[in-house]
């Protein structure tokens, strides 16, 4: 974001590694390291059991998972482990905690132990929206907050503009032209869609009559247009509106604007815009969270604040499974599955299932020999 843009460091790895300026060179050198402090097994928080899945490779396995707990589910590539969570275990929770996915799982006998949990989600790297008019202020829910203290103004009571008028998902305060996306788009056939500035309102998504009501002497546009830690300075006396800013700069996203739009949001980061939601329900508690492979594209830096987040969502009393090749994540989980010992039909057996120290002492697992080293 705006703090990036800066050529920090170049040359040969042990050059970088040297330089004081990257953060790159820190982790590299080992001056920064992921630290591995893995909580406590939980075992009173009941256990998840899911018994005869056999989808694809599985071979008739028996799935244990003390809830309560950060669970790696690791293994080789291609050895049951999307199969046996996404494809069968996350379906079948789904079905029994509130009716969806009749027909959609993995084939397996039972599911014992889904009482305990209040909801299951699937925390993926899909767009938060597919339109510019989605954004972290719309997808956390602070957005109302903000339309609410701008209707409040005396010049917007006035006009009488209630918060509708600030919304630009219907008419009225939005520009007609972009229908209060800041740009148009254009779309190319057999080439991705682009998009571009609207010539009306020049990208500030509102008109002119909208524009001219401030809160502090910043317009809706101005407010859309901060970043997500200037955000939090600015309404640090808003307790509902801060909260969730500050958990979106908690999990490392502080240089997004506040309207930054979904399409221009990495994976990455609509992911932890995801946990970022997640982290500011106020109800939390005994819920499953399955995220697959949510490393894919993170530098180590990010990598440490995602296990920051993932651990605080545990800390409130919730599961968190996670499918993960990156040693710094497997060290950090309470718990551990693991799957293969190779991919595909040489596959799909079940290594081990058990706390992560124990695991070191399972001489066909992969995982175990490669844990072994980097503890």
């Amino acid at each position: 974001g705006i703090h990036g843009g800066k050529l920090t460091a170049q040359g040969t790895v042990a050059e970088i590694s040297k330089d004081k300026h990257s953060i790159t060179g820190a982790y590299l050198s080992g001056a920064k390291t992921i630290p591995g402090n893995i909580a406590p097994l939980v075992t009173t928080a009941g256990t998840l059991k899911l018994t005869g899945a056999r989808e694809h490779n599985l071979k008739n396995l028996t799935l244990e998972l003390p809830l309560g707990n950060l669970i790696g589910i690791t293994g080789v590539s291609g050895g049951g482990k999307s199969t046996l969570i996404t494809e069968t275990l996350y379906p079948a929770l789904k079905y029994y905690l509130d009716g969806t996915f009749t027909n959609g799982s993995g084939i397996y006998d039972r599911l014992d132990g889904f009482h305990y949990l209040k909801s299951a989600y699937l925390v993926d790297q899909s767009p938060i929206g597919r339109t510019p008019r989605s954004n972290p202020a719309t997808y956390v829910g602070f957005f109302d907050d903000i339309r609410d203290l701008f209707a409040s103004t005396q010049d917007a009571r006035l006009k009488g503009f209630d918060k509708g008028r600030f919304s630009f998902n219907v008419k009225g305060g939005r520009c007609e032209k972009c229908q209060g996306g800041g740009v148009i788009k254009i779309e190319m056939q057999f080439l991705p869609d682009v998009y571009v500035t609207c010539d009306v309102c020049e990208g500030k998504r509102y008109n002119e009559e909208t524009l001219s009501i401030k809160y502090k002497a910043l317009t809706i546009f101005d407010i859309l247009n901060l970043t997500l830690e200037d955000g939090a300075s600015f309404f640090k006396n808003y307790p509902k509106i801060y909260r969730k800013l500050q958990l979106l700069v908690d999990v490392g996203l502080g240089y997004l604007k506040i309207g930054q739009p979904a399409p221009t949001l990495s994976g990455g980061e609509a992911q932890r815009i995801k946990l970022a939601h997640e982290l500011g329900k106020r109800e939390g508690n005994n819920a499953l969270y399955i995220l697959d492979e949510p490393t894919t594209g993170l530098h180590f830096d990010d990598i440490g604040k995602l296990m920051i987040t993932l651990k605080r969502l545990v800390q409130k009393g919730n599961t968190v499974v996670v499918i993960e090749h990156n040693l710094d994540v497997i060290k950090n989980c309470q718990y551990l599955v693991d799957l293969g010992p190779e991919g595909g039909d040489a596959g799909g057996h079940l290594l081990f299932q058990g706390s992560t120290q124990d695991i070191l002492s399972v001489k066909s697992s992969y995982t175990a020999k490669y844990l072994k080293k980097y503890l």
